[in-house]
């Protein structure tokens, strides 16, 4: 048996291609001491990935020319020399963009009995429902009676976040790129109000619409105009939690901006960039509230399932420019 990888082939400049990327088979291999082998079940492609492709310094190392890329993964254990995991052990972790993965049994974490898919552990109850319930209580500290405002709100975060909102007693409100997507986050996700900002006349006039009483805390994945236009809908000790900027990942040169920024001192405006991976005791709390507010009924989930390895990098390229709902997902397995 092989092992199918894929790799790092160029750095983009601009916008990702099929280019950027090449597949190989390598042998399996076998785990040392402390290390156990998994076989890859799914995989989680983000847009912080789009970060990582770059040469540069950030709060997380670089993907390297030629080497395997990473993601979150849920696996099966295969073998295990790692005292605490044993065969048929279902983990998470950083693994590869690859069929079979060997790691430091350190690095993974055995995912706790629920009824949900495995491939929810990537999504809901994974990172990205950890970076809504994050960003939300412990950045924004949003509280009940609010007014909620979350760009890409149909996202694999922003789905979440409005969803936490409502439970928390939040008015939420948000976008989304496409009238289907509104009408999910109206009918199933249960936002208050929407709008699509590709057809949009005005970001801002649309803002003010599904906000006419002004945003108190603002969660921003998009960045740019979105931003800008939210930033003016503030309402005085306003907080705007940034997890993300996903109009500015593909741009050639640092775009300026936002303008307004003069608001957040009137305003007395807080604003914070965070990371999830900062706040392991705040995720240990979500996964067990979420894992019965998903029984409850009180969390819905949408996910997109792609097929195979090698697909994953079109389907890397698709979440980029907008084109799926909910948590992107690759089936290895």
């Amino acid at each position: 048996m092989k092992n199918k990888q894929v790799c790092l082939a160029s750095r983009p400049s601009g916008w990702v291609t099929p280019e950027n990327f090449s597949v190989r088979e390598a042998e399996i291999g076998e785990p040392g001491d402390g290390e156990v082998l998994v076989k890859n079940l799914f995989m989680s492609v983000d847009p912080y990935m789009r970060g990582r492709m770059n040469d540069v310094k950030s709060y997380i190392p670089p993907f390297q020319l030629g080497d395997v890329l990473q993601a979150g993964v849920v696996g099966e254990v295969v073998s295990s020399k790692y005292d605490e995991l044993s065969e048929g052990d279902h983990v998470t972790g950083m693994l590869g963009w690859e069929n079979y993965s060997i790691a430091d049994g350190r690095t993974l974490r055995k995912l706790p009995p629920t009824k949900a898919p495995l491939s929810w552990h990537l999504g809901i109850l994974g990172m990205p429902g950890m970076t809504a319930y994050v960003g939300l209580t412990q950045i924004a500290e949003a509280k009940s009676g609010e007014h909620l405002f979350v760009s890409a709100a149909s996202g694999a975060v922003g789905s979440v976040v409005g969803q936490l909102g409502k439970i928390l007693g939040c008015r939420v409100a948000g976008s989304a790129g496409s009238d289907e997507k509104v009408a999910l986050l109206r009918e199933e996700f249960g936002y208050d109000a929407a709008f699509n900002y590709k057809s949009s006349d005005s970001l801002l006039q649309s803002v003010q619409e599904v906000c006419p009483q002004g945003v108190d805390v603002s969660f921003e994945n998009v960045g740019g105009e979105q931003m800008e236009a939210v930033l003016w809908c503030m309402r005085d000790f306003g907080r705007i939690a940034l997890c993300g900027m996903i109009a500015d990942y593909n741009a050639e040169e640092p775009p300026p901006g936002p303008r307004g920024m003069m608001l957040m001192i009137g305003r007395r405006l807080t604003m914070r960039g965070f990371i999830v991976t900062d706040h392991p005791e705040a995720c240990e709390e979500y996964v067990v509230k979420a894992i019965q507010w998903i029984a409850d009924g009180k969390l819905k989930y949408r996910e997109t399932i792609t097929e195979g390895v090698e697909n994953a990098p079109q389907a890397f390229i698709d979440l980029l420019k907008g084109g799926k709902t909910g948590k992107q997902i690759v089936q290895l397995a």
